[in-house]
């Protein structure tokens, strides 16, 4: 039998490319614009508002607002900034393992309203790992995360 030899045949041919059409958005989008305000002597950032007067009112019903936690991941010491909206208001904050058992409590006590800066040492007993810091203030409570090195 005759061989016969393999041959393969590419044509590489330039495409005329079509004028591209951008989409046209029709919405009625509204820009990003932040928001500065201040609450009771204390100044706040809101990230983002759509509508400046919803968004103000419903931060003056607030009866917390954390702020910022920092440093996380935190090693020995916790420092917290928070919002507190009416004068003696009961706040409890307290760390809790990812099973939603309490390990420790930071603070129980009442707080003036305005803008709290709160520095806690992290206890030696505490493994690193992942937990959440809960903070309640009278019948509002908010869990941020934070990581124990």
């Amino acid at each position: 039998m005759a061989q016969q030899t393999d041959s393969i045949h590419i044509s590489l041919k330039t495409r005329a490319k079509k004028p591209s059409r951008i989409p046209e958005i029709k919405a009625n989008i509204q820009p990003y614009r932040p928001l500065y305000m201040s609450i009771n002597g204390g100044s706040m950032f809101n990230s983002y508002s759509a509508t400046t007067k919803n968004t103000i009112v419903a931060a003056k019903d607030k009866l917390l607002t954390i702020v910022k936690i920092y440093p996380n991941p935190v090693e020995d010491q916790l420092n917290i900034i928070l919002s507190i909206g009416k004068d003696g208001t009961q706040t409890t904050i307290k760390i809790i393992d990812l099973l939603g058992n309490e390990v420790v409590t930071l603070a129980n006590e009442r707080l003036n309203s305005g803008e709290q800066i709160k520095t806690f040492a992290i206890p030696s007993r505490l493994n690193a790992g992942i937990y959440f810091l809960r903070v309640v203030a009278g019948a509002e409570s908010q869990v941020k995360r934070i990581s124990v090195l």
